[in-house]
């Protein structure tokens, strides 16, 4: 179903032609970089967080981390990731699957400064077993951001 869902969004993009679909796990970014045979960096993480009792998803660089420091600083609070057991439920799609495509309404995306390094990147496409290969511009169309963020190093 969330797989459905993140197609559909992507179809109206006209980008569905671009999700990979593979017979092994790309759960992680370690996985879907083996997969796609790309740098953990070329992977576009999806991170799910609580902000001020609303959820958002930031997609960064693969081989990035957060800094608690700069995320209190853009976002006005400490960093505090959605269980994995919930992200379905209030993102709409599973662990190893979070992508900004056929999410809930609701839920903000911003895109990390650490991706702009990248001319393609590949988020996952709503199952832990798929890809999306997405220019940076083609990435902020289909993910209607809200604005880019420096909160990784």
């Amino acid at each position: 179903m969330a797989y459905l869902k993140a197609k559909e969004h992507l179809e109206k993009y006209n980008l569905e032609n671009r999700i990979i679909e593979f017979p092994i796990s790309t759960a992680t970014v370690k996985e879907a970089a083996n997969a796609l045979e790309v740098s953990d960096g070329e992977i576009a993480k999806s991170m799910a967080f609580v902000v001020k009792e609303e959820y958002i998803l930031v997609l960064a660089a693969g081989d990035k981390k957060i800094n608690n420091a700069l995320f209190k600083q853009e976002f006005g609070t400490k960093a505090k990731m959605i269980p994995f057991d919930l992200l379905e439920e209030v993102i709409g799609h599973a662990g190893g699957g979070v992508c900004p495509f056929g999410i809930k309404e609701g839920v903000k995306v911003y895109l990390d400064e650490s991706l702009k390094v990248y001319d393609i990147v590949y988020p996952a496409c709503g199952t832990a077993n798929t890809a999306v290969k997405l220019s940076i511009e083609e990435l902020e169309k289909a993910s209607n951001y809200l604005k880019w963020v420096n909160i990784c190093n």
